[in-house]
């Protein structure tokens, strides 16, 4: 073989190899490419999930809050009838001696 051969074949050898490179490169690239998206949705999930505890630790804080004034009316409303059954008795027990001093004062009952 003569040095023009030798040459041409060394240069395509050459060419060759780094075509080759540069797949292989732009594989790589790729594929950091890829690893990145992923770290970046990777992220983006995290900080929905993160967004979404948040507003879920907000709203029970909420509920907890509505709760407890419910069940503080409950309380009041259980007092109140408490107090108005007491009221009904007085009242009822009043009526039965009214009606029985009119009976005595020698009227009639109405």
């Amino acid at each position: 073989m003569d040095a023009a051969t030798v040459s041409a074949i060394g240069t395509i050898a050459v060419g060759l190899a780094a075509a080759i490179g540069a797949l292989v490169g732009k594989r790589g690239e790729n594929r950091v490419g890829v690893t990145g998206q992923v770290l970046v949705s990777y992220d983006s999930l995290v900080n929905q999930l993160q967004e979404e505890r948040n507003a879920a630790v907000t709203k029970l804080a909420e509920t907890e809050q509505r709760l407890t004034a419910a069940y503080a009316e409950l309380a009041s409303e259980r007092a109140d009838k408490a107090g108005l059954h007491t009221q009904i008795a007085e009242l009822t027990a009043e009526k039965a001696r009214l009606l029985q001093r009119i009976t005595e004062l020698g009227g009639q009952p109405p």
